[in-house]
């Protein structure tokens, strides 16, 4: 049987950065902050995610976590 490991977590804020000229279609930019600790819960992620929010100049579109995982044979 395979066993999981959690290795490390990153917190992604997505921004909306504007839309397109030609195409009207929404710009996305991305702020990663890595070293997140992986047993941080999501409300724990979301309240951090609000305040840095509040330090950019472009509105928030989406909060995300990436998590990476050591899959081994148990």
């Amino acid at each position: 049987m395979a066993v999981a490991d959690k290795m490390n977590s990153h917190l992604r804020l997505v921004l909306h950065d504007g839309n397109d000229m030609l195409t009207g279609d929404p710009i996305y930019k991305v702020k990663s902050f890595t070293n997140v600790k992986t047993d941080a819960t999501a409300d724990q992620l979301y309240a951090i995610a609000t305040v840095l929010v509040g330090l950019q100049e472009r509105p928030l579109f989406n909060i995300e976590r990436k998590d990476s995982f050591d899959i081994r044979q148990g």
